[in-house]
């Protein structure tokens, strides 16, 4: 069993599934830039208070850098290998929750 086949059923042992990667690209995508669809606006945001520690939101936003344009079905093992020990832990004690981040923001591709 190849490195990649063992930490896909790390992953699924953890009870991550795709859409819970979907979910994290779109967190990311946000984190990075909150008002992507609204040109011209620039908006502050406390991510520590919403759950997400610096040393996480840094790794996200580049994370949402990189995916910025991206669908966000990422496949899980090329995500999963640019997240940091510390967002692994973040994001599988999180997973059910990051859903709710595109609630607070308004959407990327609303008009």
């Amino acid at each position: 069993m190849s490195q990649m086949d063992n930490e896909l059923l790390e992953l699924q042992l953890l009870g991550i599934k795709p859409t819970h990667f979907a979910d994290l690209i779109r967190a990311a995508q946000l984190m990075y830039n909150p008002a992507s669809c609204i040109s011209g606006i620039d908006i502050e945001v406390d991510w520590e208070a919403l759950g997400v520690p610096d040393n996480v939101l840094e790794n996200l936003k580049a994370l949402g850098s990189e995916y910025r344009y991206a669908l966000p079905h990422v496949a899980p093992e090329i995500v999963w290998s640019k997240l940091t020990q510390e967002t692994r832990a973040w994001f599988i004690n999180n997973k059910d929750e990051l859903w709710k981040f595109e609630e607070y923001f308004p959407a990327l591709d609303e008009d």
